[in-house]
Formats: C-alpha cells, structure tokens, sequence
C-alpha cells in the first residue's frame, strides 16, 4: 500500500474527470467479500477488487466507499471486527484506522450506507461494473433496483475517466510492475534449469507457484504450462513431459500491492531443438524483434501486430509453408491460421489491466475493432502513451483442427501450402513473451532480460 496522500490524490483526479464531463453526485465503489467455494467457512484465496485498490489501497474484504464528485471527498464504510472474529483471524485495523491509510477522513458503518444512498436520483450515483455476481447483488439490494438494472447503469459516465486514470502508470507503480516483472524471471530461470522429461506439466507448475511463494508474491494468473503450447491456455496436467516435444510456460507473479508481471517462454523439454523447431522460433524470433522495434508513443498498437504477422509470413514462407507476397497475405488474414491471437495486452493491477471495465473500452477507446479472423482478438489496438503498459507476446501455432478445417474449406490456398504444411504441424505451439512500457522516446521492456535466443535457451537446458 502507498502513502494516503496517493489514494487521496487520486480520487480528486476522479473526481475532477467527472466534473470536467459535466456530472455531479457520487461515485460507488465496492471492495471484494470472501468467496465461498463450497460452504462458507472455506473460501477461494482472497483477492481485492482492483478498482478499489487504486482508488482506496486497502486489501481487506467487505468495505465500500462514496467519493463526492463536487470536491473528491469520501466516506468509507466498513465494519470493525468482533471478539469472535478475532479469535480467528487475529487483530485487524479498525475502520477508522483502514479510513486514516486511505486517505479518508469519515468512517461509517456499513449498515449506514444503504440510508445514504435512499432516494438518490439514477443521474447522481455512479458506480463501475463488477464481475462478481455477488457484488451485483449486493448493489442490487442496497439500491433496490433489479440486478440486470445494475448491469445496466454500471460503469456510466464513469469507466472512460478510471481508464483515463489507470492506463498511465505513475513511477511507484512502475517500480511495483518491474519488481513483479523481476520476480516472474526468476520463475521461468527456475524451471528452465530445474524441468526434466518425465516430470508433469503439474510439477512444472508447481514449482513456478513456489519460486512466486518464495518471493512473497501470488501468481497473477493461472498457469499456463503444457507441452501443448497450440492449446493457447492449457493448464497442467498429470501427463508427463516428453523427450523431443516443447514446453510452453506462460506465467507472472503477482506482487502483494496488487501489480502483475507476465512472461512467457518455451524451450525443448530435452537439451536441444529439433531442427524444425528451431526453424520456426525462430521465425519467432523475428517477429518480437520486428514488433518491439515498432513501438513508440503515438503507434496505434495494432501496427506493432501487424509488422509481428509480416515478419511471420516472411519467414513461413521461406521455409516453404506460406508463399505469395507476404505484406497480401496478411491484409487477407491468412497468417491468422499460425497467429490467431492478439500481440499484447495492458498490464497493472491485472495481468489483464482494467478488462473487467470492458475490453473495447479499455484496449480499443474509439478505435474499430475489425472483424478479421486472428485480428479480430487483438485485446490493445489504440495508440500508446508515455506510461502505457503492455506485453508483446508473438506466437506461432499449429493447431490440427484448425488447419484441416481451412483446407477444407480451401481458405487461402493462395498463400499457404498446406502440402507442404503436413510436415510442421507436428510441431505444436511456441510463444514468448515481455512486459513493455511506452516511453516519451520509445519503449522499454521492464524487468531484468531474460535471453531467449536458441543459444541461451540450450545452455540453460544443458545440465541435463
């Protein structure tokens, strides 16, 4: 957590945006309860709502704000826990201590907050959209309207000014971001050295969740860890990792002020490469290379795609699998049979930052999502900021059904030659991965470097 001042400061920020688009009231905000997995004593890890740790920093559960637009003012509502509670958990803050670290000079009850909020007009009291159905209801009772009314009114007015807010990262949480980025390093060096074939994908990542542990940190995600990298998010398994095939690991950690990191790497289960496999990361290679190179304050990040798919249909064809011009093939979206996702995402207090506010409206702010296929998933297609951001993750995949499906269709036979095609569709998936921020003059990848050329990779692998 931050200094009060930060939070404060911030919900003036809000408060001013929402002024300057001419609305007056409140806005509503909600902390995350406890989520039961089957009854109520035993509940999924805990995880704050990260709209509410931006604008209130604090991690426990069951709490709600009101933030007045006409000044920035707030009131935190909240309930101080009993002698029966405490013998459980241990002593915790009280509200009006939570209050003081927030920022917040006024503390109530939570049972004060629904008479607060009796007769307020709709055109008066803002709130964001909430993806847990229980913060739904929640809403729901307290302001006495029907659930699908929440959905309805959730986020009005107000999601443009928290995404104006949250995209641009301020240097404290930069440096959150790069120790996330730092930690999530060290457990993609930890099973590059440690996975040996034979071992399961559950193994695999088990032992990236206790490097993050280790660190003090959660996973910012599940796992993604497979040898089945053309299944784009795979979790682990029970089957073992096999001498010949690639391992896939997309994983981040999760610092405890809430900011994520978010690699991804893939390497031979065994020491080495096989020759087609190296063909084709390399071609890899190529198109991060091509797409970093792109990035600077002002591209639409849609371009920085799109340069990643021509250096990938360069390289498919030299090798025989695509042919054609390159720069024709992919304005017709036949390199989207290798590359049917999206080159990168924000990242901040979600690995996926501010998706829960809408993705178009988070990654796309005016800009028309186009209809193609492959193109059509990019989740960031604006133009970046100074303070942006955002992974670049490239991918190459060969995906069974999904080739035989196009060839019987006959989709762009002009530019792939799916004879050919047959000899590398054995060669399954294979991603790698950065986090980047938009700079005043360019960009820069946060975190230490991690070498992901075939020589390193091998070298790392070498102790086998």
């Amino acid at each position: 957590m931050f200094e009060p001042t930060v939070y404060e400061g911030r919900r003036r920020a809000l408060a001013s945006a929402l002024r300057d688009r001419g609305m007056r009231g409140r806005a509503l905000f909600l902390s995350n309860g406890e989520s039961p997995r089957n009854y109520p004593g035993n509940c999924y890890p805990f995880r704050q709502d990260s709209n509410w740790l931006y604008f209130f920093g604090l991690g426990e559960p069951d709490m709600a704000a009101l933030i007045e637009i006409e000044d920035g003012g707030a009131i935190l509502f909240g309930d101080d826990i009993t002698m029966d509670d405490m013998i459980w958990t241990g002593p915790r803050p009280s509200v009006a201590e939570r209050a003081r670290a927030s920022g917040v000079d006024l503390a109530r009850s939570l049972a004060a907050l629904p008479g607060m909020l009796a007769g307020a007009p709709a055109d008066e009291l803002f709130f964001p959209p909430y993806a847990r159905e229980e913060s739904v209801r929640t809403l729901s009772g307290m302001l006495d309207i029907a659930a699908d009314e929440v959905r309805r009114r959730a986020g009005r007015g107000l999601t443009p000014a928290i995404v104006a807010l949250r995209e641009i990262k301020e240097p404290r949480e930069i440096a959150e971001m790069e120790r996330a980025a730092a930690v999530s390093v060290d457990m993609h060096q930890a099973l590059l050295r440690e996975l040996r074939p034979g071992w399961t994908e559950l193994e695999a990542a088990a032992l990236v969740e206790y490097v993050a542990a280790k660190n003090g940190c959660a996973l910012s995600f599940s796992t993604i860890g497979t040898t089945h990298g053309e299944v784009l998010h795979n979790h682990g398994t029970e089957l073992p990792c096999r001498e010949g095939e690639l391992f896939l690991l997309d994983a981040g950690a999760e610092v405890p002020s809430g900011y994520a990191g978010d690699l991804t790497t893939t390497f031979p289960v065994g020491g080495r490469f096989s020759p087609r496999q190296a063909d084709i990361y390399r071609v890899l290679r190529e198109m991060f290379a091509e797409a970093t190179k792109a990035l600077r304050p002002g591209l639409p990040f849609v371009e920085a795609h799109l340069a990643a798919s021509r250096a990938l249909a360069c390289g498919l064809k030299d090798l025989g699998v695509m042919r054609g011009d390159p720069d024709a093939a992919v304005a017709a979206g036949a390199h989207a049979l290798f590359f049917p996702h999206g080159l990168g995402h924000m990242i901040g207090l979600d690995v996926h930052d501010m998706e829960g506010l809408g993705e178009d409206n988070v990654g796309y702010a005016g800009t028309p999502r186009s209809a193609q296929f492959g193109l059509s998933a990019l989740r960031l297609a604006k133009p970046l900021v100074p303070g942006m951001v955002h992974s670049v993750e490239p991918g190459i995949y060969f995906i069974p059904g999904l080739i035989d499906q196009w060839k019987a269709e006959g989709l762009h036979r002009e530019f792939i030659d799916y004879g050919a095609l047959e000899a590398w569709r054995g060669c399954g998936g294979m991603r790698i991965e950065e986090d980047w921020l938009a700079t005043p003059d360019g960009a820069r990848r946060l975190g230490p470097a991690l070498d992901k050329s075939i020589e390193a990779i091998e070298l790392a692998r070498g102790n086998l």
